[in-house]
């Protein structure tokens, strides 16, 4: 049989389209505008000469800098997430210990605590082990606030996996070790995704903790150096829009190549 159109859910799709669509014009087409052009057409006017200069002037003005640093903050951040969360989850799957189900617990209490909450005393902390200034004094804190999510994720993920495969590998004499190796970590491919896209994203857009925590030019962050657009003459709106495009860049593409895994470890989040 014909299905006849849904005129009614094609109009409200093209609502939809225009209402997400407008605000990604308005920022891709202002960095192709010079700041007169911008001024004299507004945001949402196309402009008469398209130019590459405002993406040129901010990687020569120090927003390349800014972009190392935060790569490396943010591998850093997921490298120490998969070296730690993993062996955690699976610790906590296995173990039929009273002790190892609160110390998950008392784990996940950082679920429940905002990081400005701990600003103050992290920033003591911080100085004192001289980390002050320093991208290790970033990047500690922000892999503590993204492991107890990133902790729940991959335990629900792991829970998934039937006791029956556990029970065949410890019969065949696999260690521990071996079954966290070999059957364990591949059959958590989805969550391992999820963790990464997730603790990326958080170490890419972490504001509160560089902000506090850095001081010096050279180890600002995009997040930081966003604010070099803004002068006591008024904002660089092209400059600035073409800097947040460059910061979108690597995570989108994380996101699309992760999107898949990503949803499946979402789904795993609770378990069977």
């Amino acid at each position: 049989m014909r299905k006849r159109p849904h005129y009614l859910a094609g109009f409200g799709s093209l609502i939809w389209l225009f209402v997400i669509g407008l605000p990604l014009y308005v920022m891709l087409i202002a960095t192709f505008q010079t700041r007169a052009d911008y001024a004299e057409n507004g945001p949402l006017g196309f402009p008469r000469h398209l130019t590459l200069d405002n993406y040129i002037n901010d990687l020569s003005d120090g927003f390349a800098q800014y972009f190392l640093n935060t790569v490396i903050v943010t591998v850093s951040v997921v490298v120490l997430v998969l070296l730690l969360v993993p062996p955690l989850a699976y610790a906590i799957v296995r173990s039929d210990g009273k002790a190892t189900g609160r110390v998950f617990r008392l784990f996940l209490l950082g679920l429940a605590i905002p990081s400005q909450a701990v600003v103050v005393p992290m920033f003591y902390l911080i100085n004192e082990a001289g980390l002050y200034d320093n991208l290790i004094g970033v990047i500690l804190p922000t892999t503590a606030f993204a492991m107890p999510v990133c902790a729940l994720i991959l335990t629900g993920v792991m829970r998934d996996i039937t006791p029956e495969l556990y029970e065949a590998m410890t019969v065949d004499g696999a260690s521990p070790w071996r079954i966290f190796i070999q059957l364990v970590l591949p059959l958590s491919k989805g969550g391992l995704a999820t963790i990464v896209v997730f603790s990326a994203l958080q170490a890419w857009n972490g504001f509160l903790f560089p902000l506090v925590l850095t001081q010096s030019t050279e180890n600002k962050v995009i997040t930081m150096g966003l604010y070099d657009f803004q002068t006591e003459h008024g904002v660089d709106i092209p400059g600035l829009l073409a800097a947040v495009v460059l910061s979108m860049l690597p995570i989108l593409l994380v996101y699309l190549f992760a999107r898949r895994a990503l949803v499946q470890g979402l789904m795993g989040v609770g378990g069977k």
